[in-house]
């Protein structure tokens, strides 16, 4: 039998999910602040390093492309865009669909879950700034990129590349061993403090429904990519599992990359292609979390009397369509960008948007585990168009 450390990351990630939730049923507070702290640390390092991450990957990425570059970029970015809005309006029709039957005509108390603060807090933290937005590191990735390929020096291409050898390293040696120890952590405090039993337990209905619509998206998302890669797509969407699982833990598509590059690679797809469309598809699909955020979207505003006609949720996905390209890689980004059009375009109050974002986490993992999964999906579908360049 080989030994632990030589396991692979998807035993090593379910192990930790499995004694997070065990240990919390007993571990005392003061030992569970202990790994809220290093989670604390550990997100924070993560949130420094991701716009690195983003940087470091897609410019060489992108430059090594060579001339087609520009014209991958805007497949990619079309792709990603579709994707996520048809997602938004499968979500809306099945909701349509659904929801009143299981809602019924009861009225629905929402506002009396309990929304109150984690009692549980790390003992310190150490604060780690980014030095820029994901935005502005996706925006400067760009230009370096495309700006590279028509460049003839090699100063800054060499750098890039070095850049790229750094995260590469720091991914292998860091984030990767020290993945099982947050998942742990994460569970871990979520079972200690028991602040998503009331959420899931009053809307168990409708995450169902949510989730059956993700693995149907995922399977659609992947016997198009199949149809088109030449490609058995559950082979190629079970080949992403471990992606899957990993995002499930960590609640986070940027921190997912480095298994999600390799799980695509596994795939077949040219760690080129993979380098580039891995972190950009991170960032800018998003079609699990938006299939989510209209889901519990449209149940407040259904068990609230509000407007849920195909008018205003068409306007309302199209944009949060958009709004997605500049959510965070990071636990519950999606929602928080989206809270702006959640007031402006369905209305909702400041208590209201409390209970979305509630409802949100609650079910954060999973949306981002099917935006890391259909990543592979649509890397499939650029390596197929570059290769018939």
């Amino acid at each position: 039998m080989k030994p632990f450390k030589e396991w692979g990351l998807l035993p090593k990630v379910l192990i930790a999910i499995a004694l997070g939730i065990v240990c919390s049923l007993f571990f005392p507070d003061a030992l569970t602040r202990c790994f809220i702290t290093f989670n604390s640390i550990f997100s924070n390092f993560l949130g420094l390093i991701i716009p690195i991450l983003i940087l470091g990957l897609i410019a060489p990425g992108i430059f090594e492309l060579g001339k087609g570059a520009g014209r991958l970029l805007l497949i990619t970015a079309g792709i990603a865009y579709l994707s996520t809005v048809l997602s938004g309006l499968f979500s809306y029709g099945t909701c349509r669909l659904t929801y009143p039957s299981l809602l019924g005509d009861a009225a629905v108390s929402l506002g009396n879950i309990d929304m109150a603060a984690n009692d549980l807090k790390p003992y310190f933290t150490i604060e780690m700034p980014p030095v820029m937005s994901v935005t502005t590191a996706l925006v400067l990735a760009f230009i370096l990129g495309l700006t590279l390929i028509n460049l003839h020096g090699d100063t800054l291409r060499s750098a890039m590349l070095e850049l790229r050898e750094v995260i590469f390293a720091i991914i292998r040696k860091v984030i990767i061993p020290l993945l099982p120890l947050f998942i742990f952590g994460i569970f871990l405090e979520m079972g200690a403090e028991g602040n998503v039993g009331p959420v899931l337990g009053m809307f168990l209905k409708i995450i169902l429904v949510i989730f059956v619509m993700h693995v149907t998206v995922l399977v659609l998302q992947f016997c198009i990519a199949g149809a088109i890669a030449r490609k058995n797509p559950f082979k190629a969407l079970v080949t992403m599992l471990p992606a899957y699982v990993t995002a499930l833990g960590t609640q986070s598509s940027a921190a997912t990359i480095p298994v999600t590059r390799a799980q695509a690679i596994k795939n077949g797809v040219d760690p080129d292609v993979a380098d580039f469309v891995i972190p950009l598809c991170a960032t800018i699909h998003m079609s699990c979390s938006i299939l989510k955020i209209v889901a519990c979207a449209y149940a407040i505003s259904l068990s609230m009397g509000m407007d849920v006609s195909f008018g205003t949720y068409m306007g309302f996905i199209l944009m949060l369509g958009v709004t997605m390209i500049a959510a965070p890689g990071v636990p519950g980004g999606a929602i928080m960008a989206a809270l702006g059009l959640l007031a402006s375009m369905l209305g909702f109050d400041a208590n209201m948007q409390g209970l979305m974002i509630a409802l949100y986490i609650a079910m954060d993992s999973f949306g981002t585990a099917g935006n890391v999964t259909g990543d592979g999906a649509i890397a499939l579908i650029i390596d197929k168009i570059k290769s018939k360049k």
